[in-house]
């Protein structure tokens, strides 16, 4: 994805806490031994590991995603932790190897005999926001989750630009599935969803003042009805709820950004990388060039998709 340069005010609610799994579902947490099979009658079954048991959970009755709707809900998979009361036993696996498309944190994956994809994916989506190091286990946690599609994942826009002036840096861009926004219907007022349309970005920041490594500047929802978002980086010493770890504000702007989106329906999560950007320098054709490009791009998406945020 190239890169992106505006001069806008960037407009958005950050989450201040992780929202309802809703997409790709979450299966376990800091499980060992993680295994995937699938059988001939639409059902997966993953086998793992936990606190010195092994479990057998069986997954069904979903598939890709609907487009989002106020009245009909979206899909969700039938689970069943017993292990099929007993049938996890004579469970005839005919998964065949992987080929489908290259997944962000890939456990493991396999094609079911009807030609659809089944996939586990492992990461950490409850990091504290701005760098902040975990102070609670379950901010540490890689949670395992499971998904199950046929045909085209959701694809997420990344371009990163410069905000408030070309003082600041930021990232915006557009989450669609098969051509149409992704969006939920409502939130929380510091911007959790609260329906299982509704989805979150997950930001995280190379190499930057919160230190060496992958850390987690912020989650985001995506707007209604556009699809897009846009983040501007700020300083922070503390956070709405957080313990104080520094005395000084930090910025967050890194060497380079991956954005995760909690895929829609029971599809899998994607992310996306984009550079970061050097500082704003009015005297550099290039980036006065890029800055005026991108300005119009920003524009036009937001009028073209009806977004009063980030235009």
């Amino acid at each position: 994805m190239r890169l992106a340069v505006v001069s806008l005010f960037c407009c958005l609610v950050p989450a201040f806490a992780a929202g309802p799994a809703g997409a790709a579902e979450i299966v376990t947490r800091d499980a060992k031994d993680v295994r995937l099979a699938t059988d001939d009658q639409g059902r997966a079954m993953v086998t793992y590991s936990l606190r010195g048991r092994m479990w057998h959970v069986f997954y069904s009755g979903a598939i890709n995603a609907r487009q989002p709707s106020a009245t009909i809900p979206q899909v969700k998979f039938k689970v069943d932790y017993s292990g099929g009361r007993g049938q996890w036993k004579n469970f005839k696996n005919t998964c065949r190897s992987y080929d489908g498309p290259k997944l962000a944190f890939f456990l493991t994956g396999c094609k079911a005999s009807d030609g659809s994809y089944w996939a586990l994916q492992v990461w950490q989506r409850m990091l504290p926001n701005v760098g902040y190091a975990p102070w609670k286990s379950e901010q540490k946690v890689h949670e395992i989750r499971i998904s199950h599609w046929r045909g085209p994942l959701a694809q997420l826009e990344v371009y990163a630009y410069w905000v408030n002036g070309t003082r600041n840096q930021g990232v915006f861009g557009r989450a669609s599935y098969l051509g149409q926004p992704v969006y939920g219907f409502h939130t929380t007022s510091s911007g959790v969803p609260l329906d299982t349309y509704g989805r979150l970005i997950y930001l995280d920041t190379l190499d930057s003042a919160y230190g060496p490594g992958w850390k987690r500047e912020n989650s985001f929802v995506v707007h209604k009805p556009s699809g897009m978002y846009c983040y501007g980086f700020y300083p922070y010493s503390t956070y709405p709820g957080y313990p104080r770890q520094r005395s000084g504000a930090l910025v967050g702007i890194g060497k380079r950004y991956r954005l995760t989106l909690s895929g829609p329906g029971v599809t899998p999560d994607v992310a996306e990388y984009v550079d970061g950007l050097p500082v704003y320098d009015a005297g550099n054709p290039a980036l006065v060039d890029l800055q005026t490009q991108m300005t119009l791009k920003a524009q036009t998406m937001a009028r073209l998709y009806g977004d009063r945020l980030c235009g």
